[in-house]
């Protein structure tokens, strides 16, 4: 046997194999949402009942990105079994925020 497919079984009988998947939408999310909205996005992190949490680096993009919350999760989930996204709780960055990796 694999050591994939014990790596596998592990994370389904343990329950984190929802969890790892929730995980991955951080370092895939300007695929997932496009260049235009990743530019001024910074994901954070997703809490275990499926709430992503991202920053973003003005008032009037988190007022847009509230509106098209729904279109995003959609995305977010399209083709996604286990670790779905149930919400997003947009944030406003902080100047320190703005240095870390976002311009």
């Amino acid at each position: 046997m694999a050591v994939s497919e014990v790596l596998s079984g592990y994370l389904k009988r343990s329950g984190l194999e929802g969890r790892l998947a929730q995980a991955r939408i951080i370092p895939d999310w300007a695929t997932l949402v496009g260049a235009q909205v990743a530019a001024v996005t910074m994901p954070s992190r997703v809490t275990p009942d499926g709430t992503l949490f991202v920053g973003v680096q003005t008032s009037p993009w988190m007022n847009e990105l509230m509106l098209m919350t729904p279109t995003i999760i959609a995305r977010l989930n399209a083709g996604r079994g286990e670790g779905r996204i149930k919400g997003i709780r947009w944030f406003l960055l902080t100047e320190r925020d703005h240095g870390e990796g976002k311009a």
